[in-house]
């Protein structure tokens, strides 16, 4: 900004009717020449119409500099009258001119606003201010404070300086001098409407004397700093004397600037005092080192490591509810259990930021999506993503790390999946926790207590490290399969949410919505190439896979997008429409053939439900009377738990004959045989007690066993019905083979709730308590004309007195 030193006698009258132009953080004093750069159509528009009339424009600061279109309340009432000296238009239709203030002016009324503001104004004159000792003061100590501001640093022009130092009007000497102060618009507004010269200057002289105390103070601090520069200089002169006798000595001039590398990087972390001191000690260490020697290259080893972590780097969560329950939407079908789980996370981290993270354990058969769903939750909480695969961890040092005496040491997995994800709160997923093993080098799982206990991570100290490093702000999930192999303290320290099997409806949703996008995508291929009919899906579902989860059911649909895609790339046009037809023309023979239940209703065959760690099943159970000396064989790979069923399910059998009036004699010169087919499968568990009692009893009776009913649940001696587990998997298991109607424990009546309404509407449910009510569902007279078994006809000889 200048000022002119002459009165422009032949400046322009102002007239009473003004073109606006808002000033956003700036304010113009009256004979003050400043630049403007105008933008905007309305503001250009309003310089247009004052060049086209006498070159006079109303130049008025904007309250709020954000506003776009300011009203009469958006603008301070006293502006000022400015004559346009100058204009210049820009390439990208911006305008600049040069303009010079005339007269204080006051705001009377706004008028037109399109296409320009203008308002007629109210001219303010310079009041006269006869000469007096307090005049001259104020003058002479507002010359004074502008040469001292300049002789601090205050970069004002010498042409400014020469015209104050001719200036004698207070009100010219106080425009000037404000006007070459870095005021705030507020202050220099405040000038502006001050209308009275002499209190306008005492401002003005006040205003100087801050700013003279703000730059001696800027001088006093340059002043400190030198002086650490000049103690920093001299450490660097003798730090180069070193180097330059390092380098007579053959040590090379590279190490100073490795160690310096070093100390910057550490500098942009933040951490911990132990770790510093640390990496201090190590850093002597590599300068006393010879450069080439085993010893330096295991100390740049470590402190790559050291400072590479993110110490006290932590992304910022993304803590809107409904943008995380979209994210989880998106990549996952169903799942709202765990969905509910993170959301309820999230409300509480958003209500207590420093609360503490879960740790949660994902349990569930394979191909559910456990793994997926990690990823999914970092991307809902805007986090970084590392994964640690326990499967077939026998070692301790995986998970803590190597000490350093050992050549190639390295930190263990959980400081190497830290370092991976670059901050120190990320979504860290451990899986296969149920597939760990312990022997001579020690067991992992003891080794993961104190990372997943929110209790003790905080310190967690890894041998390799050596130094203490957080880890309570990292979200520990974990997946398993099974949770019995899992060590009881390890299970404690989590939170379990079991993820169940899909049903064969939910698995044709979670294709259309996710799998044949991806797989269409994968292979090169596009809608206009490939479409999925109803039919074909299910059949690729029914005669192709076998499983809980979809992974089967993704491998199935790509090999039917690759069978396309060789077509495409041959020349073939048209769309391929993959029914049932195609997809056994593509696939060839079915690789499965759905547990389809029997021709028909059968004696000594029982129809169970099964539970393993890929999800549900169907199991036949097979019983016989064969002539022999008593005994009992059971056959199939049956475990232990699963053999104890069975002889307390013989034990019910005789019960069952005694209260009957069957001759007793039939255990004792009869052996009975139980056989549960897929003999090369391992089985084992108590919930097939029931099913093995009915098969012996239907054998006993000579009765057949609806083949539409399923059964489940673990038998006492005293032929109760106890509760058991999976029941969801068991029940879509049932709905697979073509089941009509399951019977359940009673106390598995809560279990229910897990259950979709819709599954439970296919199914007839029957709640048992006793071997009874479930030997009335099962049992059925035999067919008109059907001939009773050998065995079973022999045994009926035997107790003609028999009821049945």
């Amino acid at each position: 900004m200048t000022g002119d030193k002459h009165h422009a006698r032949d400046e322009p009258a102002v007239p009473d009717v003004l073109p606006v132009l808002p000033l956003r953080d700036t304010v113009l004093y009256p004979f003050i020449i400043v630049p403007l750069s105008i933008g905007g159509d309305s503001c250009i528009q309003a310089v247009d119409q004052a060049l086209t009339e006498n070159r006079v424009i109303l130049l008025c600061t904007q309250r709020d500099p954000t506003v776009e279109s300011p009203g009469r309340e958006d603008l301070y009432p006293v502006g000022t009258a400015a004559v346009i000296m100058r204009m210049l238009k820009l390439p990208d239709g911006r305008v600049r001119i040069l303009v010079q203030g005339l007269r204080r002016a006051r705001i009377g009324h706004l008028g037109q606003q399109t296409p320009f503001p203008t308002a007629r104004v109210e001219v303010i004159e310079e009041c006269p201010v006869p000469t007096s000792l307090e005049r001259d003061a104020l003058v002479r100590s507002v010359r004074d404070g502008l040469e001292r501001v300049v002789h601090l640093g205050r970069n004002i022009s010498s042409e400014v300086m020469v015209i104050a130092t001719n200036l004698d009007e207070p009100g010219r000497l106080a425009d000037l001098a404000a006007s070459n102060l870095e005021l705030d618009v507020t202050d220099a507004q405040q000038l502006l409407e001050t209308l009275d010269p002499m209190q306008r200057l005492r401002r003005v002289s006040e205003l100087l004397e801050r700013e003279i105390q703000l730059l001696t103070m800027q001088q006093e601090i340059s002043a400190q700093a030198r002086g650490e520069i000049d103690r920093s200089q001299r450490e660097y002169f003798l730090r180069q004397q070193l180097k330059a006798i390092q380098d007579e000595l053959g040590d090379g001039n590279e190490l100073a600037e490795e160690i310096a590398g070093y100390r910057s990087a550490a500098a942009e972390k933040v951490l911990s005092d132990e770790a510093q001191a640390e990496l201090d000690r190590q850093l002597r260490r590599l300068e006393r080192s010879p450069p080439d020697s085993i010893e330096g290259a295991t100390i740049r080893t470590y402190l790559d490591w050291l400072v590479g972590l993110p110490w006290g780097v932590t992304s910022i969560d993304d803590l809107d509810l409904d943008h995380a329950r979209n994210v989880l939407d998106e990549d996952h079908y169903d799942l709202d259990k765990v969905k509910e789980r993170i959301l309820e996370y999230l409300a509480v981290r958003k209500l207590k930021a420093d609360a503490r993270g879960p740790i949660l354990c994902f349990v569930g058969p394979p191909g559910v999506g456990k793994t997926s769903l990690g990823r999914s939750i970092a991307r809902a909480l805007g986090r970084g993503f590392a994964r640690l695969s326990l499967g077939g961890v026998h070692d301790e040092a995986e998970i803590r790390g190597h000490r350093r005496t050992y050549v190639g040491s390295l930190p263990g997995r959980i400081i190497q999946g830290i370092h991976h994800a670059g901050t120190s709160n990320p979504v860290f997923m451990v899986d296969e926790i149920d597939k760990i093993g312990a022997d001579y080098r020690g067991d992992p799982s003891s080794a993961l207590l104190e990372v997943l206990d929110p209790e003790q991570n905080e310190t967690f100290r890894d041998h390799y490290l050596g130094v203490a490093y957080d880890l309570s702000k990292v979200l520990f999930i974990t997946t398993a399969n099974m949770l019995e192999p899992i060590q009881p303290a390890f299970l404690d320290r989590m939170e379990v949410l079991r993820i169940s099997g899909y049903t064969s409806d939910q698995k044709l949703e979670i294709a259309r919505r996710h799998l044949i996008p991806k797989q269409i995508r994968e292979s090169g291929l596009s809608p206009e190439h490939i479409r999925f009919t109803d039919g074909g899906l299910r059949k690729a579902l029914r005669d192709y896979t076998k499983e809980s989860g979809v992974r089967g059911f993704e491998r199935e649909i790509a090999a039917l997008c690759r069978k396309v895609a060789v077509r495409v790339a041959r020349g073939e046009a048209g769309r391929v429409e993959v029914s049932p037809r195609v997809v056994e023309r593509l696939l060839g023979p079915a690789k499965h053939f759905s547990e389809e239940l029997l021709d028909r209703d059968r004696v000594g065959v029982a129809t169970g439900l099964a539970w393993t760690a890929a999800g549900g099943d169907i199991l036949l159970v097979e019983a016989a009377l064969l002539p022999g000396k008593g005994q009992l064989l059971l056959t199939g790979h049956l475990g232990e738990v699963m053999k104890e069923s069975a002889q307390a399910a013989l034990s019910y059998a005789r019960r069952y004959a005694q209260e009957r009036g069957i001759d007793p004699a039939v255990f004792s010169r009869s052996d009975l045989h139980i056989h549960v087919p897929a003999g090369s499968i391992p089985k084992d568990g108590p919930s097939a007690g029931v099913t093995i009692a009915t098969a012996i009893v239907s054998v006993l009776v000579a009765k057949p066993i609806d083949r539409t009913l399923a059964m489940t649940g673990e038998l006492t001696l005293r032929g109760e019905v106890m509760p058991i587990g999976g029941v969801r998997e068991k029940i879509l298991a049932a709905l697979g083979a073509g089941v009509k109607r399951v019977a359940l424990p009673a106390g598995n009546r809560r279990d229910l709730r897990e259950v979709p309404p819709a599954m439970l509407r296919r199914l007839s449910l029957h709640l048992v308590e006793t071997v009874e009510e479930v030997l009335e569902l099962a049992l059925i007279e035999p067919a008109a004309g059907e001939v009773a078994p050998r065995a079973i006809a022999a045994t009926s000889a035997a107790r003609p007195d028999s009821a049945g």
